[in-house]
């Protein structure tokens, strides 16, 4: 069956489920690339999508060799609320 949802709930999925794979509700914090997180969310543009919004939106930081990771107010948020749907 094709996916039902908007191009815009499907980034707003794909955001929720970056941050989530980069932050956890534990307060630990992982580093990936922008490509390991496409793999893990089955899609490398949406992925490079996300982590574009995301930047911008300052809930995680990319070092100069592209690794991403959550900054603290994303964990924090995290840890708030958990992982919700």
């Amino acid at each position: 069956m094709p996916d039902q949802r908007t191009p815009a709930e499907r980034l707003s999925t794909t955001e929720r489920e970056v941050l989530y794979a980069l932050a956890s509700d534990a307060g630990e914090q992982s580093i990936w690339t922008v490509e390991e997180l496409g793999r893990e969310v089955e899609s490398a543009e949406d992925a490079r999508i996300a982590v574009r919004g995301l930047l911008q939106a300052g809930l995680v930081h990319q070092t100069s060799d592209g690794y991403v990771f959550a900054s603290q107010a994303a964990v924090h948020v995290v840890q708030m609320i958990g992982h919700v749907v």
